[in-house]
């Protein structure tokens, strides 16, 4: 019975080993190939991601100076119907709006002259299509984002006590001004405090745009400015007509002074 036992136990001893060794057998095969798997979708998620950073309209929106843009979703600009007569305001309209999603096309064939105006063309059509963009509810949701990050800057009135702007155009035709800030307290408008600002045109913003945005948020708008910037000489308050006596003495004085030096003569 003892002898039995033992070689019962002997058996058993055998047979876990021979799982050990199976279960090392299957992990020297198989591990390389999962290894090899996890390292092939690493690679693929880092090459996705790479092609969303280096997409033309994250480039572009990241450029210093570009600040104030958000960046316009694809589905957006790759619908026709968002786009309505803007072909007739750029030159290089099809190679330019190619260049802003990314899709190759025959710029090989242009010159640098060419190239260049086409790399223009595509900055002027991505910002009228901007201007578009940001007045739809997706858009309005994204400068919402940039709006409380303050990303715009803030009013430089003293007493709007840092008040956050919005960007705004005078106009929404190219060409005719710069884009300047809007202010919701004081609701004025300002030149952007950074120089490199100063070459963006109004019409990538438009004027519709900071008025829609608080009519969307109604709950952001601040109460408008009641407080008002009093000037005063030696602790008192100036009367309204003070600079318009001011100027009438002086007008004064120089003639009689004139008619004097005459009466000399």
């Amino acid at each position: 019975w003892l002898l039995g036992g033992r070689e019962r136990e002997r058996e058993r001893d055998r047979e876990r080993e021979r799982e050990s060794a199976a279960h090392q057998s299957f992990l020297s095969i198989f591990s390389p190939i999962m290894s090899g798997r996890r390292a092939k979708d690493s690679a693929s998620s880092s090459e996705l991601h790479s092609d969303e950073e280096y997409s033309w309209i994250p480039w572009f929106c990241s450029l210093k100076g570009n600040e104030f843009f958000c960046e316009v979703e694809d589905s957006y600009v790759q619908d026709s119907f968002n786009l309505t007569g803007l072909d007739s305001m750029i030159a290089y309209y099809d190679n330019a709006l190619d260049l802003i999603l990314d899709i190759e096309s025959r710029d090989d064939m242009l010159s640098d002259d060419q190239q260049e105006m086409l790399e223009n063309d595509a900055e002027t059509l991505f910002g009228l299509i901007h201007a578009r963009y940001i007045i739809t509810s997706r858009g309005l949701q994204r400068m919402l984002v940039k709006y409380r990050e303050k990303h715009f800057g803030v009013c430089p009135n003293v007493l709007c006590r840092n008040q956050a702007v919005l960007p705004i155009g005078l106009s929404d035709q190219l060409d005719e001004d710069s884009v300047k800030l809007y202010c919701p307290k004081c609701e004025d408008v300002f030149e952007p405090q950074k120089s490199r600002h100063e070459h963006i045109d109004g019409a990538f913003f438009g004027r519709t745009f900071p008025h829609l945005f608080f009519l969307t948020y109604p709950e952001l708008k601040p109460k408008s400015l009641s407080e008002k910037y009093v000037p005063k000489v030696f602790g008192y308050r100036l009367h309204k007509d003070a600079y318009k006596k001011s100027l009438e003495a002086q007008e004064k004085a120089m003639k009689e002074k004139a008619k004097a030096k005459s009466l000399r003569r």
